[in-house]
């Protein structure tokens, strides 16, 4: 890959309208994405090269199609920041993203002690949670235009917990799955396409005899043998870019293919995002706007939409 060129830059000014309100937050987690760091409010910087130039004409578009306004240009800084004071912007960028990453390392390596302790490491499970750290430090070197110090101290924790899953000793999926079976398992009320989703998978493919609840988003504490899934502190949830439901497979190590496509459907519809960009997103989109608009209760809109997943499920099965 060649060298960013370290005295110009690539420029985006834009502008982003309030309305609708997730714009501004995909936006600004597109930025992040792709290693930019603020120099003033609504003004972004890149190190010149085709792929930073590829980036922010993307980033731009989707600006200009939301109704914002957005300028990409080349520029060198004559006052006011130096060239070292944007490199030592992006380095910190970086040094917290590292800092991260060490951060959620250092937790697995937690849980697979007290695996280790138990005389048993869910390896098969543990093993796809490290793939997924070890690309997240993938995606962190990509942006890493200025090296970090940070860097190598991230690389040697992904690498010595992938050691260590690797020595493990496995135990089948389906062995850890009885632990979830005739459980209660709670959300936040209103449910929505993750919840929605999570749960039909938690269903069909998880505990045939779960029992849900519904709960306000805030002031709930949990109970003794409930598991709780896409909402704060949760068992189950967000995890980096991966929502509830794509956790829920990983974690769970589900290998099905038709599920992988749904889980594409539903992270783009839920991250209001085009990752995936599968032709059938925007119908189901629609179907399940649909379902929450005339159902209320979080059940009605749960048994509803399971039929839609049950059989689009099928669907990809059969192709």
């Amino acid at each position: 890959m060649k060298e960013p060129d370290s005295t110009t830059w690539l420029m985006l000014i834009h502008q982003v309208p309030n309305s609708p309100a997730y714009l501004r937050v995909k936006m600004w987690r597109r930025l992040q994405k792709i290693g930019a760091v603020a120099v003033k409010n609504a003004v972004y910087v890149l190190p010149r090269s085709d792929q930073s130039s590829e980036d922010f004409h993307w980033v731009a578009r989707e600006i200009i199609e939301g109704g914002g306004d957005a300028s990409v240009c080349e520029a060198t800084f004559i006052e006011g920041i130096t060239a070292k004071e944007l490199i030592e912007l992006f380095q910190a960028a970086r040094d917290s993203d590292y800092t991260e990453l060490v951060a959620e390392v250092k937790e697995l390596h937690t849980e697979v002690r007290t695996a280790e302790n138990g005389g048993e490491i869910w390896a098969a499970g543990m093993a796809a949670r490290v793939s997924r750290l070890r690309q997240k430090l993938t995606d962190i070197q990509a942006i890493d235009f200025f090296p970090s110090p940070a860097g190598k101290q991230a690389e040697a924790s992904v690498s010595e917990l992938e050691a260590k899953i690797r020595k493990a000793p496995m135990r089948k999926a389906q062995q850890a799955a009885r632990s979830y079976s005739g459980r209660t398992w709670v959300t936040r009320t209103g449910v929505h396409v993750d919840r929605i989703a999570s749960a039909w998978l938690i269903r069909r493919f998880i505990d045939n005899q779960a029992r849900f609840k519904f709960v306000p988003a805030k002031g709930y504490r949990r109970e003794s043998g409930e598991l709780r899934f896409d909402m704060f502190d949760a068992e189950f949830t967000h995890e980096g870019d991966l929502c509830t439901f794509e956790v829920m497979i990983e974690r769970l190590n589900i290998a099905d293919r038709p599920l992988g496509r749904i889980a594409e459907i539903i992270h783009d519809i839920d991250l209001k995002e085009s990752k995936f960009g599968r032709p059938e997103t925007a119908g189901i989109a629609l179907i399940v706007n649909a379902i929450c608009t005339k159902h209320k209760e979080d059940l009605d809109r749960i048994e509803r939409a399971t039929i839609l997943l049950d059989d689009l499920y099928e669907f990809f099965k059969k192709r």
